[in-house]
């Protein structure tokens, strides 16, 4: 349990564009900064922050939030670890208890599942270093490796015990639950047997982008044929092996300033890359790449080197990732190591600058090297040319840039000595088949339900669960809303009485005290319930003398008012101030004239008010058949009717009824 004080002060201390820089790579844009959005694959930059309102929105998802906000939903964190992990961030000390079993088993699923694979990282760590099995066989085979022990510490390597349940007896006698060990993959069981599955390995520990402990990777140090070499954690709640990249947690710092990221195929090869000085590297942990792999490094940076080992026999098998990496926008080149070398036997034999050297001399753009590859398979054999083009064409159609296309198709045009406008017409026919099946899929998804098709349970008759209630946003509120919690504090000079020579007195108010006296005084309420709850909340604390400022409803426990008022403070674009001076121009900004902005705002709020009462009313006097409540009723809209001329007067309106 956080204190209260102590979630204060991290929450004052945290600096949410350091936090989503760790993460996404941010260009200055007026006030703001502005980035590609981590939550979903956009190609022009719609994800705002704000360093001055402490806050972050998309205007392409509309995910939105603050430093917390930001690790829970990107980092799959709770509110607890989001604010654990800031305050390590910014050496913030909190004082942690020792959680007693019952505790434990209150912990939400993820959280103990993390907390398992912290301490499985933690027990192989120090089976590896203090026993005398550890050191003779899993820290020697790290030694042979090249490892030094600052790698070794780094990366957080270990080694399980060559026996059936070392480690899960362990973990059971220190309170850890049995069926954590197994939801992790950490303990397998079957009846009323369990047996560690990592036995035996040496051990790689797989994190997340936060440094969070996902799962595990063990190698087999015997020459067991029927035993797999490489053996990786299941699938659980907090590991998917197809959204994870080994060694982004320390690659990442180092993507962002080499603008490039080196994809190899094993754990040892992150490793060894590492070590020597090469950090901008990650491995794919020899799994198939995939899209979420791909928008993880794609947060980072555009360009993506692939290295290969030297043989290559799955080379062509890589093709279809690679397709899948142009097709997301990246720039793709292609490293061939020398026969029988792979990036972790080079690492280990050069020096940083060597490493870099032959990247940069051997690299090569994926559609010249796919052609030169195919080329020399197809030799001369015409049928063999023929597929040799559908295949180029078919990696070219993939680049989203036209500009980019066009070259590539004038590259190989001239490499595989063909016209440019065979290739082109070709890659038309690509990209409108392709265009054809995204169309036919689309009206598919939009078509209306057939006899076919199952109904939704919520547009049947007589289903039991109430139809969805879909929010219509209501602006007046809206706006009403966002002028108390952006400019509450402000302070307005109003004349509150004439001295003995006619002069003006003038007294300072908060502009959230004006509101809220107007509002109440009219005893007007808020139809829409997140700005009601809101508006109920100003009240109270203003009964308390204590006027709520935006960082109150930005930290907000409920979700619903803390992004509907990040969504309220959040603007696409703003000017810099140097901008301003720079160009010398002038605009006109909402705090020039907060008093109009205000007196603006409460009349459309009134206006409306009137409007949906006078909606209200009519419905009475259609329902109506006493004389004397008819009459009353009638009387009522003429009032209302008068109130709205008014206002509609005031506000330059034309009224039609």
């Amino acid at each position: 349990m956080i204190s209260p004080d102590k979630v204060a002060e991290i929450l004052e201390t945290a600096r949410v564009e350091e936090i989503v820089e760790d993460h996404v790579t941010l260009k200055r844009r007026g006030a703001n900064l502005l980035g590609l959005c981590p939550f979903h694959n956009e190609r022009s930059p719609s994800f705002t922050v704000s360093p001055a309102k402490g806050i972050y929105k998309c205007f392409g998802c509309g995910k939105a939030g603050n430093a917390v906000n930001f690790l829970m939903d990107h980092d799959q964190l709770t509110y607890p670890e989001a604010l654990r992990a800031l305050a390590k961030r910014y050496n913030i000390e909190i004082e942690e208890v020792e959680l007693s079993a019952d505790q434990r088993q209150q912990l939400n699923e993820k959280e103990s599942l993390s907390i398992v694979s912290k301490f499985a990282a933690e027990y192989f760590k120090q089976q590896m270093m203090e026993t005398q099995n550890g050191r003779a066989i899993g820290f020697s085979y790290f030694k042979e490796r090249g490892f030094t022990n600052e790698t070794i510490e780094k990366f957080q390597l270990g080694y399980s015990p060559d026996e059936w349940s070392a480690f899960t007896d362990k973990a059971l006698e220190k309170g850890y639950q049995l069926d954590y060990l197994s939801k992790t993959g950490l303990t397998i069981v079957k009846e009323d047997k369990k047996f560690d599955r990592f036995k035996g390995r040496v051990m790689f520990p797989i994190h997340n982008i936060s440094g969070r402990v996902l799962g595990f990777g063990g190698r087999i140090l015997t020459n067991d044929k029927k035993a797999a070499k490489y053996l990786n954690s299941p699938e659980s709640e907090i590991y998917h092996k197809s959204k994870v990249l080994y060694g982004i947690y320390f690659a990442k710092k180092s993507i962002v300033a080499n603008d490039n990221c080196f994809l190899v195929e094993g754990y040892t090869d992150v490793i060894s890359l590492h070590q020597s000085g090469v950090e901008n590297v990650v491995a794919s942990s020899g799994t198939s790449l995939t899209t979420d792999q791909i928008r993880l490094i794609k947060r980072y940076t555009p360009n993506i080197t692939i290295l290969f080992d030297g043989d290559a026999a799955g080379l062509k098998a890589s093709f279809r990732g690679i397709d899948m990496i142009l097709e997301a926008g990246m720039n793709v080149r292609v490293v061939l190591f020398p026969d029988g070398e792979d990036p972790d036997s080079y690492a280990r034999a050069h020096s940083k600058n060597e490493i870099n050297e032959f990247i940069s001399d051997n690299s090569k753009d994926f559609i010249k090297f796919k052609t030169d590859l195919l080329l020399q398979e197809a030799g001369k054999d015409p049928i063999k040319r023929a597929g040799l083009i559908k295949d180029i064409v078919d990696s070219i159609a993939l680049i989203p840039d036209p500009i980019i296309r066009s070259v590539y198709i004038q590259e190989c045009s001239s490499l595989m000595g063909m016209e440019e406008q065979m290739l082109l017409n070709e890659l038309n026919k690509v990209r409108t088949t392709k265009l054809n099946k995204k169309i036919a899929s689309e009206e598919r998804r939009s078509a209306p339900a057939s006899q076919e098709l199952p109904t939704p349970d919520f547009f049947n008759e007589d289903s039991s669960e109430p139809m969805p209630l879909l929010r219509k946003e209501n602006y007046q509120e809206r706006d009403i809303i966002r002028i108390m919690i952006l400019y509450g504090h402000h302070e307005l000079l109003l004349e509150v009485d004439k001295d003995e020579k006619g002069t003006p007195i003038k007294e300072p108010f908060k502009l959230l005290e004006v509101i809220l006296a107007d509002l109440q005084e009219d005893n007007i309420e808020f139809e829409d319930p997140i700005y009601s709850s809101i508006y109920k909340e100003f009240i109270a604390a203003f009964d308390q003398e204590n006027l709520l400022e935006e960082k109150y409803f930005i930290h907000h426990a409920d979700d619903s008012i803390r992004n509907m008022a990040i969504d309220l403070l959040s603007q696409p674009y703003e000017l810099s101030e140097k901008w301003e001076a720079k160009h010398q121009i002038l605009t006109h900004h909402e705090t020039d004239d907060l008093f109009g902005a205000l007196q603006s705002g409460l009349n459309y709020f009134k206006f409306k008010k009137l409007d949906t009462l006078k909606e209200l009313k009519q419905k009475q006097l259609e329902h109506s058949n006493a004389p004397d409540e008819y009459t009353d009723i009638l009387v009522d809209i003429m009032k209302i009717d008068a109130s709205r001329k008014k206002l509609a007067q005031v506000l330059g309106i034309v009224i039609s009824k």
